[in-house]
């Protein structure tokens, strides 16, 4: 099978595409289906992107937000090296889908794919895909670009036809990779070939592709190496003109001759040239000499040449830094024996002109400077040692350099100031009127430096380190001089000097200490009004909402019921006057009460402004006032470590603390009243005990009957988040139990007061805690 009958040839006769695309009902119906799904590139990302431009077209930035996808196209390139990850295209474009390791997709299926954006290495593509295989479609019409939008990068992920000369080609396995040049840039594509494919014949051949754009890129950087296109099938790839013969039949060039003129020269021609092996970088380059002159041969062709042996090679002229080289060559042996080659004796002013390029040349100089550096390369030893000699001759510095296996110490031993005559290939690099910049020699092995001369023993660098022991003792002698002539002067001066700086300086010193010391007061002072002002505020602000509370609580809570009272008395006054009696008396006596929690709360006020007691005092001193004339002993017990609470805490324990006195007084004939207060980490309990007559809760007296004691004391309790008991049985006396978490408690008197105000509505039930 040859290369016409493996590949579609097609000439002026053969139109567009290998004969003009007429378009199927299928592939029109995938086009509507498309198009019914797309979206305009320049219509703004949502929340779910449903065509493929709309990915692409995304800021790295946005890209990487992960927005939703769902596109449907068909499958345009699924290459094996990809490892599962492939391109899709609908109507509005292409994108790639990175669906590293999942099932391998074939060119043509119809695909649903459902994932998220991301930024990718280049430009953006769909990530953690769920694809869905809907069946298959055609392929989407490739369209053409020029070599310049295809390098640009502009077109990844796009179906493109292209068209070039290839360069180089060759097969791993059954994937074929060729490398492409047109107008002046190279670009590679891959394509499927089956096995005993004649690649070589492609070489030389002018060929359109038609694949999806891609590239090789710098992930780091995110930046564009090299184009690559991805052919689907090998229908695909169409050579439109053959190369015209056998390049090894063509004439032999002379070397000299690459880049001179002639009528017949071609840049997307190769060219036949021959010549003996100079010097050979194996897997880079080859060095080829004939009577005329020296040449370059560019070729990564890994078959080893040796210094003599005739070689003939085929490839591509190109310059590189103006200077003319054959590029992607191949080359093969000459049945000749190798002959030694002799190094060409050259002047310097000759090189200085530009001549003698790649050609095998021999220069003496001397020695001045080595740099030896180890490494290791694939198309070097595993382990080398590559050593640049630089030499003078007359004006003219030049580098020589060599690559040895790491255990060859010739060039290390090679003593600074040796005459050296070295022999190996000479590049030059010109400027683009052809003058000389520099050159280097290449050289081949140890053999290919002479020592001429070796040097005296009086080197410069003994010669600079006498020179510099001399100029140091008369350096030292001198000061030494100087110092002891001057001595004394300048010591006296020093001396007189540093103690004027030391007095300016203690001077300056005290200065910013007074300063210091003033402005400190000054800030303290400040701070300290600050600090005062802004509790004094804090206490007025909280003092203003005590009082509110307690007003609330107190005396409006007492007006309210006297005048619900005196209005039911009104009402009975005239009909049954008996009974109207009995609410003005109720009436009276919450007058009393109200008076007499007027007269607490300014001993309230008194006690929290000498703050002279701490909440057991204060307790125990309510405690005592109240029962003043009554033969009721008093006892205050305490548990754990005393500590101050919560404002609100023993604003009302203070309340409910007389509350229970007040309770006690009047109902329980007690002969003893017994205060516990009890302190725990995060819980007080507050107990009040007596030994009077007890009574059967259940039958007590309530709100019905004009007492809001004890549901005043629950309310209390119930605000500050805590838990109220009440023990009591015929005979026993009574126990008032309190339980209050000291976790922040924010009361919620305060809103329901403000609501009162602002409603202006009498309230339905008295919490007033009235024995």
């Amino acid at each position: 099978m040859n290369i016409s009958q493996q590949l579609k040839i097609t000439g002026p006769a053969a139109g567009c595409f290998g004969g003009c695309f007429v378009p199927t009902l299928p592939l029109a119906l995938a086009l509507i289906l498309f198009l019914g799904t797309g979206r305009s590139p320049a219509q703004p990302a949502a929340e779910l992107l449903t065509n493929a431009m709309d990915v692409i077209s995304l800021p790295a930035e946005q890209a990487s937000q992960s927005i939703k996808v769902l596109v449907t196209g068909v499958v345009t390139a699924s290459d094996a090296a990809l490892k599962g990850r492939f391109f899709v295209q609908d109507a509005t474009g292409g994108v790639f889908v990175d669906n590293v390791n999942g099932t391998h997709l074939k060119a043509g299926e119809l695909v649903e794919i459902s994932g998220i954006t991301y930024a990718g290495a280049y430009a953006p593509t769909i990530t953690a895909p769920q694809v869905r295989i809907k069946g298959t479609a055609p392929l989407p019409p490739a369209r053409p670009v020029s070599v310049e939008q295809l390098m640009s990068g502009a077109e990844d992920s796009q179906r493109i036809e292209a068209s070039g000369v290839v360069r180089d080609a060759r097969v791993d396995g059954t994937r074929l990779a060729i490398d492409l040049a047109a107008g002046g840039y190279r670009f590679r594509a891959y394509v499927e070939v089956p096995p005993g494919f004649q690649y070589e014949k492609l070489v030389g051949s002018q060929v359109r592709i038609r694949g999806t754009a891609a590239e090789a890129h710098n992930r780091s950087l995110r930046q564009l190496i090299l184009a690559e296109v991805y052919i689907p099938v090998l229908s695909d790839l169409v050579v439109e003109q053959p190369e015209p013969a056998d390049p090894f039949e063509r004439p032999v060039i002379p070397l000299n001759n690459l880049g001179q003129y002639r009528r017949d020269n071609s840049l997307g021609q190769r060219v036949h040239v021959r010549g003996v092996v100079t010097l050979q970088k194996n897997g880079e380059s080859l060095f080829l000499q004939d009577e005329l002159g020296g040449l370059q041969i560019q070729s990564r062709e890994s078959a080893v040449c040796q210094p003599g042996e005739l070689v003939e090679a085929v490839g591509f002229p190109s310059f590189e830094n103006y200077l003319p080289v054959l590029q992607d060559a191949v080359f093969r042996k000459l049945p000749k024996p190798a002959a030694p080659i002799q190094a060409k004796l050259v002047p310097i002013d000759e090189l200085q002109k530009g001549l003698h390029h790649a050609e095998y040349v021999s220069l003496t100089g001397k020695l001045i400077e080595r740099t030896v550096r180890q490494g290791s390369g694939s198309k070097l030893p595993v382990t080398y040692t590559t050593t640049v000699l630089v030499l003078q001759a007359s004006n003219f510095t030049f580098a020589a350099e060599a690559n040895y296996a790491v255990g060859q110490p010739e060039l290390a031993a090679i003593q600074i100031g040796t005459v050296l005559q070295v022999s190996g290939v000479c590049l030059t690099q010109i400027d683009s009127e052809g003058k000389l910049k520099s050159f280097q020699i290449l050289l081949g092995n140890s053999r290919d430096i002479q020592v001429l001369q070796k040097p005296s023993w009086l080197t410069p660098q003994r010669l600079l380190i006498g020179f510099a022991i001399v100029c140091s003792g008369l350096i030292v002698f001198a000061g030494w001089t100087v110092m002891v002539s001057r001595k004394n002067s300048v010591l006296n001066f020093l001396i007189r000097e540093r103690e004027k700086a030391q007095l300016a300086l203690q001077q300056a010193n005290d200065q910013l200490e007074e300063r210091v010391k003033a402005r400190t007061e000054q800030l303290k002072f400040q701070i300290t009004a600050r600090k005062e002002s802004e509790l004094q505020f804090k206490a007025v602000l909280a003092e203003r909402t005590r009082l509110a509370q307690e007003l609330h609580d107190t005396v409006e809570q007492t007006l309210t019921g006297i005048a619900m009272e005196l209005d039911t008395a009104r009402k009975l006054y005239e009909k049954k006057p008996e009974d109207a009696l009995a609410h003005l008396e109720l009436s009276c006596d919450l007058m009393s009460r109200s008076q007499l929690e007027v007269r607490q709360s300014v001993w309230d006020l008194r006690r929290l402004v000498q703050e002279q007691f701490d909440i057991a005092s204060a307790l125990l001193e309510n405690a005592r006032q109240l029962l003043t004339g009554a033969e009721i002993g008093v006892e205050l017990k305490t548990k754990g470590q005393v500590r101050a609470l919560p404002e609100v805490v023993e604003e009302n324990f203070l309340r409910i603390g007389r509350e229970a006195i007040v309770n006690v007084i009047k109902h329980s004939q007690a002969t003893a009243v017994t205060i516990q207060l009890e302190f725990e980490p995060q819980l007080v309990v507050l107990s009040i005990h007596d030994n009077g007559r007890g009574f059967v809760p259940q039958e007590a007296a309530g709100p019905d009957e004009g007492h809001f004691g004890l549901l005043g004391m629950s309310e209390r309790v119930k605000r500050l988040g805590g838990q109220f008991s009440l023990a009591s049985a015929p005979g026993e006396g009574t126990t008032i139990r309190v339980e209050i978490g000291l976790e922040p408690v924010q009361e919620t008197v305060m809103p329901a007061f403000a609501t009162l105000q602002n409603s202006n509505e009498e309230p339905t039930e008295n919490p007033h805690p009235a024995g």
